[in-house]
């Protein structure tokens, strides 16, 4: 097939791990602190993709989990007869310290139900399954060193998962190691050789694919001559930055695809800031004459592909019984029915006012992924706030230390009032109050590449602009000093910092991507529930 249009997967998805199961193609992403886990994503073309479910969602709680902690970089496969799915949780990542617990669930539908988990150790993270055609089950990975004189990442271990006894074997066998960080291993039998598919670089600007091959599945491996398969990192103007961390999937005629992640930048300041994460792509692949991986289109840089810009709108009107999860996102768990409650009022969601942003527990927030540098967000909300401790909007979302937020909020001296609030790493700026009348109110967010702006209308219908723009930039990997490994979000929260049981009522929210390119849009709306 020719070069499909990038991302296939857009907005945060990162580090997709591909399967065919007879004409259907799924990809399992990471999710990290969010709610459901694991994104499974489905295809009969590879080029149209749906969220067809998530592998870890009814009771599975990331409650206490850091910012950019969580699942990580999940494996799916399917052999004897199952859907296997290997993923990381990380639960600490302080200094040189990382405590990873490894999992294993499986399902003979990949709408589950899925099995109970099996522990597959702590050894490191980046774990995948390899069902050699020799009929044995293993697991290579990431082994991490947290001794402060070794490099950290201590090479590509396998280890042989042994399915009758549900447990590994206990004994790990360093495959492969390079002077440079690798990771995102994956191991395929093709032909007589077994392909070491490898994430080079770290997973920023450097980040890339390369491969090493071996006639004996625990090595040696002979690393490929060329030093990439895959990777933007000398090319800084390309439009799929960050490229690497990669999968192999065989279509049903025989040719090779290959599925990684890529970021598409914004431009600050002359500086690369990416808001959307890092998102999932597709890479038509060959073997050559030696036998070695290599880009159908030749050279190393990934293809964006052609066909129309895209523009998509939706509207969810909170008329179904539950929220849709192919949409909406929470923070680390689901939210009780009676924090966000679908019930009391119909057509409406009421959200029972939570924690602070900076809680790692009980925040009530839903949001939704940010796929286009420009995307504009709204919503009506009802409330009325009476302390300075409560207050209702929308919200630009990366992590707790990054965040903008319009607010309606209430003091003694303004009485119900919107504000711009937003935390920027250990520092928190608040606008002067815009006073709003009783009522109804429609709040707006707009994203315009590194820019955000926001809007209010109130009872006469009339839109007001809010004064200052913000800096979308900030919220994104590439912003600090410290490792963030997500996406920016738009979404609905409500606050009640003394715990009262205050709640605020919102409807109609709707979202609008636009990718700006010179081609003709070709614009679809979508209302949920209707």
């Amino acid at each position: 097939m020719d070069a499909v249009r990038n991302p296939i997967l857009r907005g945060f998805n990162p580090d997709p791990s591909i399967l065919r199961v007879g004409d259907d193609y799924f990809i399992a992403t990471s999710t990290f602190e969010y709610h459901p886990a694991v994104r499974i994503h489905h295809s009969t073309d590879l080029e149209n993709w749906t969220v067809r479910t998530h592998a870890l969602d009814e009771g599975f709680d990331l409650r206490g989990i850091p910012d950019s902690g969580g699942v990580w970089a999940p494996s799916l496969t399917h052999a004897d007869g199952l859907f296997w799915l290997a993923y990381s949780i990380v639960r600490t990542m302080d200094g040189d310290d990382k405590d990873i617990d490894n999992y294993l669930v499986t399902a003979e539908s990949v709408d589950g139900p899925w099995s109970a988990p099996v522990h597959l150790g702590s050894r490191g993270f980046d774990f995948s399954f390899f069902h050699d055609p020799d009929g044995t089950h293993w697991i290579v990975g990431v082994q991490w060193d947290q001794r402060p004189e070794h490099p950290s990442f201590g090479g590509l271990v396998l280890e042989q998962y042994l399915p009758d006894e549900r447990r590994t074997s206990g004994t790990a066998t360093l495959i492969h190691q390079e002077t440079t960080l690798v990771e995102g291993p994956n191991l395929y039998r093709i032909g007589d050789w077994y392909h070491l598919l490898i994430a080079a670089g770290g997973t920023g600007w450097n980040h890339a694919i390369t491969m090493a091959r071996s006639r004996e599945r625990s090595g040696p491996y002979e690393r490929d001559p060329r030093p990439f398969v895959l990777t933007s990192r000398d090319a800084p103007g390309a439009p799929l930055q960050k490229a690497g961390h990669g999968e192999l999937v065989q279509t049903q005629d025989g040719d090779w695809m290959l599925v990684h992640l890529a970021s598409r930048p914004t431009l600050h300041l002359g500086e690369r800031y990416s808001t959307l994460g890092r998102e999932t792509c597709l890479q038509r692949v060959v073997f050559d004459e030696d036998g070695w991986l290599r880009l159908a289109s030749g050279g190393h840089h990934a293809l964006v592909g052609s066909g129309a810009a895209r523009c998509d709108e939706w509207t969810d009107g909170f008329d179904a019984p539950g929220l849709d999860y192919r949409r909406w996102s929470t923070l680390r768990a689901a939210l009780d029915p009676a924090v966000a409650d679908l019930t009391a009022r119909s057509g409406w969601l009421r959200l029972r006012g939570g924690h602070s942003p900076a809680s790692v527990f009980e925040q009530s927030m839903i949001l939704t992924r940010v796929e286009e540098h420009e995307t504009d967000f709204s919503v009506v909300v009802d409330a009325a706030p009476t302390s300075t401790r409560e207050s209702a909007g929308i919200v630009a979302w990366y992590d707790r230390s990054g965040w903008i937020q319009l607010q309606l909020t209430w003091d003694a001296e303004n009485g119900r009032h919107l504000r711009v609030v937003s935390r920027d790493r250990n520092r928190t700026v608040r606008s002067e109050a815009i006073m709003v009348a009783d009522g109804l109110v429609t709040l707006h967010a707009r994203l315009r590449g590194p820019d955000l702006v926001f809007a209010w209308v109130g009872a006469d219908e009339t839109e007001h602009p809010i004064p200052g723009v913000h800096p979308a930039w900030t919220l994104s990997d590439d912003h600090g000093d410290r490792l963030r490994f997500t996406g920016l979000f738009f979404g609905i929260r409500a606050d009640d910092l003394d715990g009262r049981g205050w709640s605020a009522d919102f409807d109609d929210a709707t979202v609008r991507f636009t990718e700006q390119e010179h081609h003709r849009l070709i614009c679809t709306t979508d209302r949920l529930h209707d």
